[in-house]
């Protein structure tokens, strides 16, 4: 809870002294419109407006709410990895099982740190123009890809574990047909 906290804090800190760099985006009349009308570009709008209205009071224009979404993911991808991280501590795990999760774990902790660098690098965009605008965009657009490689390993993952669920099912009903 403590990091969290501290997590909060140190957005609220950053995002406070983006805001006074950037004039607020007109034509939005409250912060929750600006969010809910910015959610709409997304793939997930309705996830997208759930994450980042508990940060209305604090997003005043698009850089804001755009260090704000990566910092939220970053959050989620730490959550996540601490999560896998306890499965290593899990009683009766097997070697090849124990191996996988570790496995899992530096690419969840690649991810991570690649986030951890996309809003750092967000952060100098700022005041960033012309070539050096996009060269820290492209940087920010690079390390937040990890994202599509998550989701794909995960949709493979599925596919793989239902065939491994079928082929388990079908073992074990052969298994009890042979059985005098």
């Amino acid at each position: 809870m403590a990091k969290l906290s501290l997590f909060s804090l140190a957005l609220f800190f950053h995002l406070y002294l983006a805001g006074m760099a950037e004039s607020a985006i007109p034509g939005h009349s409250t912060p929750a419109n600006f969010i809910r009308n910015s959610c709409r570009a997304t793939r997930y709008p309705a996830l997208c407006v759930q994450c980042l209205s508990g940060y209305g009071h604090a997003i005043r224009n698009e850089h804001q709410l755009a260090v704000t979404a990566l910092s939220v993911s970053l959050s989620r991808a730490r959550s996540a990895a601490a999560f896998v991280g306890k499965l290593t501590k899990v009683r009766g795990i097997k070697k090849r099982e124990f191996l996988a999760v570790k496995d899992c774990i530096e690419n969840m902790g690649d991810g991570v740190d690649r986030l951890s660098q996309s809003v750092r690098e967000l952060g100098h965009v700022g005041r960033a123009v012309g070539q050096d605008f996009t060269w820290h965009m492209s940087n920010v657009q690079t390390w937040a890809a990890i994202r599509r490689r998550v989701t794909n390993v995960a949709q493979v993952t599925s596919n793989a574990l239902a065939l491994v669920n079928r082929f388990a099912a079908r073992h074990q009903a052969a298994a009890v047909t042979e059985k005098p």
